[in-house]
């Protein structure tokens, strides 16, 4: 299908809804990005891009932009509470690709702000939020707050976790709580005790937490991030100094010595949420990818990158098939039965032993099976 004679409406300008655009409007494409924020920021820590985005990266004439804010990162450990190894292995897929490609670790802010910078002036509309989408078969309407609207032969739905898009034609259930809350902050590598040492990922797993402290040299930096068993579900809990202090009581005491020193106002501090499967993803003319198709627990650290995935295969389902319809089926075929299995072993984060210490006789709903979770 030739996608020049295309007008896409991508909803959202974060990490999918932008990497939609910079595929599709590489092949010509007229892309317009509607973005409900008045500016786009990324709050949060660090995450590392597997060696499969970076190399659609590399596809997309855009391998260098990221690798200047990030750093590559040849493995991941997994340690105890006090430092003892648990196992240490290589990033897989470094060798997949016609050229080494690593796994790069970067902030998220620097992230979106590189994704958004290769996509050409005016693609992105801010202060767009929208409230409906209409329909129509062979295209769509979209209605944002004020009054505009506007019809697209395509309709990609990329606005998140609370997903509107998704929310109106697919699906109404709520997200899901996990029984976590995650601490996330960026400090200075002068200030991380020591533990900026190279450029790979340390876990330390401790009973009803986990500490992942991933270096960002590029930046000096490094990104502390803290995950916890909790019962509050609020989105943005309110959480003191004590508390986190509590969470890594035990830990190795540079961890603990991080988390003394930090200035809780420079932390992003929130209630963990996914979703359940999403039976079907598409329409004639709307189609969901990233967070609101499959938003997931950030265990296994796949999120930013299945969202980045589904951008290129929705990309490569239609240049190969001769409609939009049929491309929006191929597309689905192609990524839900891999995201699905992320989500349901994402889902698998603690023992049962370590949840029974927190709910007494009860699982978090995001411990239970996929399609079986509580409201």
């Amino acid at each position: 299908m030739d996608i020049k004679d295309l007008k896409i409406a991508v909803v959202g300008a974060g990490y999918g809804g932008a990497a939609a655009a910079k595929a599709l409007s590489l092949h010509g494409a007229d892309v317009t990005v509607y973005e409900q924020a008045n500016q786009i920021r990324e709050v949060g820590a660090g995450i590392g891009l597997r060696p499969s985005t970076m190399d659609l990266f590399r596809r997309l004439g855009i391998f260098d932009a990221i690798a200047a804010v990030s750093s590559p990162s040849d493995y991941f450990e997994i340690l105890t509470a006090d430092g003892n190894p648990i196992m240490k292995e290589a990033w897989p897929g470094i060798a997949d690709f016609e050229v080494e490609t690593k796994t790069h670790l970067i902030h998220r802010g620097d992230f979106i702000d590189a994704l958004v910078g290769v996509l050409p002036e005016g693609m992105v509309r801010l202060g767009h939020r929208l409230e409906s989408v209409t329909d129509l078969g062979d295209r769509s309407v979209l209605a944002f707050a004020g009054g505009h609207t506007v019809e697209a032969d395509l309709v990609v739905g990329a606005d998140g976790i609370k997903s509107v898009v998704r929310k109106q034609l697919f699906s109404d259930q709520e997200p899901v709580f996990a029984g976590e809350h995650a601490y996330r902050a960026v400090i200075p590598a002068e200030n991380a005790h020591g533990m900026v040492v190279d450029d790979n990922l340390r876990m330390y797993v401790g009973r009803g937490t986990k500490v992942y402290l991933l270096p960002l040299r590029h930046r000096d930096a490094l990104s502390f991030d803290v995950t916890a068993l909790c019962a509050d579900g609020s989105w943005t809990p309110d959480v003191t100094k004590d508390d986190l202090l509590a969470t890594v009581q035990g830990f190795d005491e540079r961890i603990v010595a991080i988390a003394r020193d930090l200035d809780m106002g420079t932390a992003n501090v929130r209630a963990v949420y996914d979703i359940d499967p999403v039976d079907t993803w598409h329409t004639d003319s709307v189609v969901l990818l990233g967070d609101s198709a499959h938003a997931m627990l950030h265990h296994q650290g796949q999120g930013a990158n299945s969202a980045i995935m589904d951008a290129g295969a929705l990309a490569v389902a239609l240049l190969a098939e001769d409609s939009v319809k049929e491309a929006l089926v191929a597309y689905q075929a192609t990524r839900k039965p891999v995201t699905d299995e992320l989500q349901r072993i994402s889902r698998q984060g603690w023992s049962e032993d370590e949840i029974d210490d927190v709910f007494p006789g009860q699982k978090p709903a995001a411990q239970q099976p996929a399609g079986q979770a509580s409201r």
